[in-house]
């Protein structure tokens, strides 16, 4: 039966092998056995000189070995020589260090690849995502709105209409039979001082007259202000807002 060769338990076996050992895999780990193995891979690579290079497999077959390509039953006639010829075993250490070399390298490699791929799928992710858009247009219905007669804004009896600071436009629904033509917007507070002022032009569709004009509410403090609408030279027909 031809099993797998198992890299980790036949370099331990070949390493202690020159001197008959058989250590368990509990010795393997402490300081002690790691000590004995430093002495005996220094011996496997200075004591058992072969410089005719005798009975020696080759380096294909140590390359194999040594990488872990090589069957347990192919390498195992071997493990003697190894622990008994310095030059095989000093060739089988190179290529020890060269595979594990070799698989930091692509290590390093499959990390850095696995990075870049999370990073172009973020980017994708976000390019793709559906973008959240904040509205910079506030439309204001006006149509069945009470007009505020004293100075505080709820004596309307109805909630103040909402305008975000992030506002640049405003559309306002007039009441029904407003006029078509020239209309001043004003933000006033409560003691009627003005705070913004724009103009705009009516125009009726749809049986609706609807206004439109250019403001910019972000420096504008949030809190419940009046919104004042009127045609020129006219007195201000007054709503309240309150401003996010």
């Amino acid at each position: 039966m031809c099993h797998t060769f198992s890299y980790t338990w036949a370099v331990f076996q070949i390493e202690i092998v020159a001197s008959g050992l058989h250590l368990s895999n509990e010795l393997h780990s402490n300081a002690a056995d790691k000590r004995l193995l430093d002495i005996l891979r220094q011996g496997l690579a200075e004591e058992f000189p072969n410089p005719e290079r005798i009975g020696c497999p080759g380096s294909a077959l140590l390359k194999g070995i040594a990488q872990g390509r090589v069957s347990l039953t192919e390498a195992e006639p071997w493990l003697d020589h190894l622990g008994s010829c310095s030059p095989c075993f000093q060739e089988f250490t190179e290529f020890r260090r060269q595979a594990a070399s070799q698989r930091r390298r692509v290590q390093a490699w499959v990390a850095v690849a696995a990075v870049l791929v999370f990073a172009v799928a973020g980017w994708l992710w976000v390019r793709t995502r559906p973008s959240v858009q904040v509205t910079d247009t506030a439309v204001l219905d006006l149509r069945e709105r009470s007009v505020a007669r004293g100075q505080n804004p709820s004596e309307t009896g109805q909630a103040p209409l909402e305008i975000p600071r992030s506002a640049k436009h405003l559309i306002l629904d007039l009441p029904i039979g407003s006029k078509e033509g020239p209309y001043d917007i004003g933000l006033l507070t409560e003691t009627g001082d003005q705070i913004l002022r724009a103009t705009g032009t009516a125009q009726l569709h749809d049986h609706a007259t609807s206004l439109r004009v250019d403001v910019d509410v972000s420096s504008v403090r949030p809190g419940v202000y009046f919104l004042g609408v009127r045609q020129p030279d006219l007195e201000w027909a007054r709503y309240p807002v309150r401003v996010l």
